[in-house]
């Protein structure tokens, strides 16, 4: 596995952000340069990316909530970003696809849901596609059944980890 450095976004990596964001999703789930752009400036602390030899391979991202669930606003709208919200969303876990299965996007995750206790939130939520649930199942998180998300045009599933 490489060395993988894990820290908090920065204004200046905003293009890279964007670029790994349109590898990793459908043109219909990807979150847009400028959405991107304002949850930089919105929420830095909940946005963490790894890096490996200077080279930024994938990210972690998700506003805070005082709803038990993400619902589609949260994903376009930074105000309703709550800084003492109780709930830490993850809206993304990126890793571009030469770095997968290598464990950085665990690392992420465990980083996140660590910065999201250190917090004081009470939960991470998330929303994933059937086929992950498996995988985010592994970390801890409860599958509540199928999101009123629309993402997309997906169907997702609401996933909640208690801290």
């Amino acid at each position: 596995m490489p060395k993988v450095t894990i820290r908090e976004v920065r204004p200046g990596d905003l293009d890279r952000v964007a670029e790994i964001e349109a590898a990793c999703f459908p043109a219909a789930e990807a979150a847009p340069r400028e959405a991107i752009r304002q949850r930089i400036a919105a929420f830095p602390e909940s946005f963490l990316v790894a890096e490996t030899d200077g080279k930024m391979i994938g990210f972690i991202n998700g506003c805070v909530t005082d709803s038990p669930v993400i619902y589609d606003e949260l994903f376009h709208d930074t105000g309703l970003h709550l800084p003492a919200g109780e709930n830490q969303t993850v809206f993304g876990l990126d890793v571009i696809p030469e770095y997968r299965r290598q464990g950085i996007a665990a690392r992420l995750m465990n980083q996140f849901i660590q910065n999201a206790r250190a917090g004081g939130r009470k939960r991470v939520l998330l929303t994933c596609k059937d086929r992950l649930v498996p995988y985010y199942e592994a970390f801890g998180y409860v599958n509540n059944g199928l999101s009123g998300s629309t993402h997309g045009g997906a169907q997702w599933f609401d996933m909640t980890l208690a801290l």
